[in-house]
């Protein structure tokens, strides 16, 4: 029995984490809500994936509505913190600085849940609950990870196609002047193998 109580604990810590993948257009704010307990600990990753200067802004909130955290202008993040009330905690990411851009957000929201164990707590649920913090620890990181080389890749792709079509017209340019130029056909072709 006591095994099954400490596989649950393991299972219920790993689907704590859940990632989500947010547009927030340009001028608003997007806010979520955890209802904790006192002592419940909770952390937010989060990274802009694509908009803009890839900036947002963020702040975590109490019950009473009193900012805990805040950040300005953010890229890449990680907030964490204890429950000091019960009731419920909001976070927000807002574009409202940008005009134009949409900003894709993508973030994690992990914890530890307080757990009313009496005053003995087993040191295996305790080492269970941090592997499962250092497993959710790697998971935000692999998907920071995923998100900067699909950015990567983009920019690549993008300055690949820019390029070929920049020596499309070169050439086609090249062939024109060729044209254009009354010279004979000899004279044209040592042209065109010297540019070539």
């Amino acid at each position: 029995m006591r095994f099954l109580l400490v596989i649950f604990l393991f299972l219920s810590a790993i689907c704590l984490a859940a990632a989500h993948t947010i547009a927030i257009p340009a001028n608003t704010k997007e806010c979520f809500f955890e209802d904790l307990q006192i002592d419940d600990k909770m952390t937010i990753t989060f990274q802009v994936g694509d908009g803009g200067h890839l900036d947002i802004d963020f702040w975590i909130s109490d019950p009473s509505d009193y900012v805990l955290e805040s950040a300005k202008k953010e890229t890449t993040a990680t907030y964490s913190l204890i429950a000091t009330r019960s009731g419920r905690y909001t976070y927000c990411f807002s574009n409202e600085m940008s005009t134009v851009t949409e900003k894709i957000v993508s973030f994690n929201v992990h914890g530890v849940y307080h757990v009313d164990g009496g005053s003995h707590t087993d040191p295996l649920e305790n080492e269970i609950r941090e592997l499962a913090d250092g497993l959710a620890a790697i998971k935000d990181e692999q998907e920071y990870i995923v998100i900067r080389e699909q950015r990567h890749r983009d920019t690549a792709e993008s300055t690949n196609d820019r390029v070929k079509w920049c020596q499309t017209c070169c050439v086609k340019y090249i062939t024109k002047f060729i044209r254009r130029v009354n010279l004979p056909n000899a004279q044209a072709n040592s042209i065109l193998v010297f540019v070539f």
